[in-house]
């Protein structure tokens, strides 16, 4: 009995191999395989034309759009985020397209790419939290590129703003790079934003001195600087009456390019005027007593 089954399962495969490589059912294979290759190739030349026609177009829409964005006054780095964001927009939006002409589905192309998107957004955390923060600084603008910033220990001239780091150089000519999600978290002294600065000195003198000399004679530094704008207020005041001196501040005000000569100038004029006039600038001193 086993022996007919095998028999017949044998004859049934014979069969299917002789129907499979019959004249007539190559033939009708070879016909469908040419009319989905002619099928294909038409959507795959559709396919290519939209592609072409799909990037002069984005191209163009870009263009226009930052030159409109240029005109206004946004800042150069949000108009270069904005056009980068809206290149890769319309450019998903154009292979999904043409990934639906060539007749793939579309919406499990959309699955995989969320899938791998939010894989991707799980292990990049931090530089997702740099891009948001790039994203805060870049739309409300508490820096501009070429201004000088203290933001905690770090200070000095920003000379780019990108999209997960703010770049600066400090006054010795090194470079800072600041993550922007820290950055727009923190707190920020933006020192370059207006054209001028006040310039704050304090110096010590003896309780001994005469403060209206030691005043006068400040007051005569600050109108000799050719770098103070005279045309604001100048000041000389007693600030604290310290442990060990009276700590005298002289406020006038610099534009922003003349700040740090102004003020290193100044504090030796300071030294100076004092030394000729006879006028103490106190100091810690340390006395050590050896008993034998």
């Amino acid at each position: 009995m086993n022996f007919l089954i095998a028999l017949d399962t044998a004859q049934d495969n014979v069969k299917q191999i002789e129907f499979f490589f019959s004249k007539e059912n190559l033939v009708s294979m070879f016909n469908q395989f040419c009319d989905w290759c002619v099928g294909f190739a038409g959507k795959l030349i559709m396919a290519l034309i939209v592609w072409q026609i799909g990037k002069r177009l984005i191209n163009w829409v870009v263009k226009i759009s930052v030159k409109a964005l240029e005109r206004s006054e946004l800042d150069e780095g949000v108009v270069g985020f904005i056009g980068s964001i809206a290149r890769m927009v319309l450019y998903a939006i154009l292979v999904l397209i043409v990934v639906g002409i060539l007749g793939i589905p579309t919406a499990s192309l959309i699955t995989v790419f969320g899938s791998a998107a939010l894989a991707v957004g799980m292990s990049l955390q931090g530089s997702l939290s740099n891009f948001a923060g790039g994203i805060l600084l870049l739309i409300f603008k508490p820096f501009r590129v070429g201004d000088y910033i203290i933001s905690g220990s770090c200070e000095g001239t920003v000379v780019a703003i990108e999209l997960l780091y703010t770049k600066l150089n400090t006054v010795d000519n090194k470079i800072i790079m600041l993550p922007n999600g820290a950055l727009s978290n923190s707190n920020i002294i933006n020192v370059g934003a207006e054209d001028m600065r006040r310039l704050d000195i304090e110096i010590g003198v003896g309780y001994q001195t005469d403060l209206s000399k030691a005043k006068k004679l400040l007051m005569e530094c600050l109108e000799k600087s050719p770098d103070i704008i005279k045309e604001k207020e100048l000041k000389v005041v007693v600030k604290n009456l310290a442990d060990s001196s009276i700590v005298i501040e002289t406020r006038a005000w610099v534009s922003n390019d003349k700040y740090w000569d102004t003020r290193f100038k100044l504090l030796e004029e300071y030294k100076n005027i004092f030394d000729a006039n006879g006028i103490e600038i106190p100091f810690n001193q340390l006395d050590v007593h050896i008993t034998q």
